[in-house]
């Protein structure tokens, strides 16, 4: 490949930031993988009843942690095919997405059966979701900015102020 194929050939596209650092994606990812543990073994643990609507919500938190190991460490379950397209697809997904969709997953067995095993069990599931929603928030400004942004509000408020009073410009 000579000079000009090489511009004209596509470049794969940069991935998109999404405001994350790396530690907070760690975090992210750990408490994707505690969460997933956590759903697992509260899942199978309401399985072990009658009651058919906790069998349900033990069904769905073990699809939980499914969805969790398979989207946050894909490499747990190499024994799957789509395993790396389906954790491919899920990083593409903007944080308030992940938020959206794990505290739903998260919720839902709650609704289904509530009691302190489906609770706890999902408790780090749904945390997991606010970690990623709180990461869709974006980062904190510094001081230095915020100072500066309320002393003009204050300013604009004094111009307010001296319009509506009726004094002189």
């Amino acid at each position: 490949m000579n000079t000009e194929e090489k511009a004209a050939a596509p470049t794969a596209p940069a991935p998109e930031d999404d405001g994350m650092t790396w530690w907070y994606r760690w975090l992210c990812k750990i408490a994707g993988v505690l969460g997933g543990v956590s759903c697992a073994v509260s899942g199978v643990w309401n399985c072990v009843t009658v009651n058919p609507l906790n069998i349900a919500a033990g069904v769905w938190m073990v699809l939980t942690a499914f969805v969790l190991f398979l989207c946050e460490v894909p490499f747990c379950c190499q024994f799957i095919e789509f395993a790396n397209a389906v954790a491919a697809r899920a990083d593409k997904f903007k944080p308030w997405q992940k938020a959206f969709f794990y505290c739903g997953l998260a919720l839902f067995p709650i609704f289904l059966s509530f009691s302190l095993t489906t609770l706890f069990g999902n408790a780090i599931a749904f945390a997991t979701g606010v970690l990623y929603g709180l990461a869709s928030l974006g980062k904190k400004g510094d001081a230095v900015s915020y100072a500066r942004l309320q002393h003009q509000k204050m300013g604009d408020e004094e111009k307010m102020t001296e319009k509506a009073s009726g004094a002189p410009e």
